[in-house]
């Protein structure tokens, strides 16, 4: 026997004459989360999709489905023909279900007739199948504002009951907003940006800058552990090694100690910059905050930026570390970034780093690097590793 998930989504209802892409995307993206699940249907509903599934695997289906962006809620819901001698059948067993799973004192009747040429209207629905119910269950009494249950009846096509909405992950589908490469690190900051902006509607790949031996395979390993958890929200994702080394012993022993990390994050932005070109991306992400670190004051962002030519998101710019720690635990990778494994971030850092930068002394210090040979090295050395839910 098959269950019947319906699902709903928000900000789509406003695309106007767009609206059919931004759909199309959510349905892929659905499909690709059930993609093991067995033999799935998804069906487009006006407003609504429904989602048929083997019952055995409909817990872990809705649970893939909390995490696709673009829908706000779901709901497992019993599918009856558009007779009410059926419905009341079916209203009555779901209130029994829903008591013996979890009680209850009060309910309400939620009727929608979306389809206009049902002979009841949604008020004349709530007042009959109000009285089924409390004919059924007389321990149980009417609350309109805070009801144990809430019994959902739409009725379309077909007949739809509910008694549970299961919150989504809301936003916008992933891909309908085109692609951006995130410049991820094993810390906390960086996977949650790369969080936002699938949330937003951008596909993410990922760069990740490793400065062997001063950074272990446990460190690698990290990052990749970061990416799976990443992935049933934000689907697949594609992430690319670029050996650092080289480029952090060159800028150790050529340039300032102080300005170390600058000069780092600058190389580090045109090689995701050349990354993200090569693969058909149109602005980087970064998990930057303003003021959290030396490298992340206005005029350590603005040197950095120097380097920039397309956009550079950074959504957590003005988000505190709790904040961003909440959303960390929120999506799984908190436990991940907080294992002790050491980035090529935490090396070669000095005691004082510049916190109010020249951008012509930083210019200066680099004319003693050979920068375009450092970068199209780190270039010609860059592994990737695909991870899919």
């Amino acid at each position: 026997m098959d269950t019947v998930i319906l699902l709903r989504y928000g900000e789509i209802h406003l695309k106007g004459l767009n609206r059919p892409f931004f759909e199309g995307c959510l349905v892929d993206n659905i499909k690709a989360s059930l993609n093991d699940i067995g033999p799935v249907t998804v069906k487009n509903g006006r407003g609504r999709f429904f989602v048929t599934c083997p019952q055995e695997r409909a817990e872990e289906a809705m649970g893939r489905l909390s995490r696709v962006f673009g829908l706000i809620s779901l709901s497992p819901a019993i599918v009856c023909e558009r007779d009410m001698a059926a419905i009341e059948k079916q209203a009555v067993a779901l209130v029994g279900k829903r008591l013996e799973r979890a009680g209850g004192k009060t309910f309400r009747m939620s009727c929608r007739r979306a389809d206009k040429q049902f002979p009841m209207d949604s008020m004349e629905m709530n007042r009959h199948l109000g009285g089924v119910i409390l004919d059924a269950y007389p321990e149980l009494s009417v609350d309109l504002s805070n009801a144990d249950i809430d019994l959902h009846v739409e009725v379309r096509e077909q007949v739809y009951l509910y008694t549970e909405t299961i919150q989504g992950a809301g936003g916008m589908p992933v891909g309908s907003g085109g692609k951006a490469m995130l410049m991820l690190s094993g810390g906390i900051d960086s996977p949650v940006a790369g969080w936002m902006m699938a949330k937003r509607g951008l596909s993410i790949e990922g760069v990740h800058f490793h400065s062997f031996p001063y950074t272990s395979e446990r460190a690698k390993e990290k990052v990749y552990e970061l990416c799976r958890h990443l992935t049933p929200w934000c689907g697949s994702i594609r992430l690319h090694v670029a050996p650092f080394t080289e480029i952090q012993e060159s800028i150790y022993q050529q340039c300032p100690h102080e300005e170390l990390v600058l000069i780092m994050r600058r190389f580090m932005m045109q090689i995701a910059q050349r990354t993200a070109e090569t693969n058909g991306a149109g602005a980087l992400v970064t998990g930057e905050s303003v003021g959290q670190v030396a490298s992340q004051t206005l005029e350590s962002l603005t040197v950095t930026n120097d380097v920039a030519r397309m956009p550079v998101f950074r959504p957590l710019i003005g988000l505190d570390k709790v904040e961003i720690m909440d959303i960390a635990r929120r999506i799984d990778t908190y436990e991940t970034s907080i294992q002790p494994y050491e980035d090529c971030c935490t090396i070669f850092t000095p005691k004082h780093p510049l916190t109010r930068p020249n951008l012509d002394r930083i210019l200066r210090s680099e004319k003693k690097l050979d920068i375009e040979g450092l970068v199209g090295r780190a270039m010609e050395g860059i592994e990737v590793v695909e991870f899919t839910r």
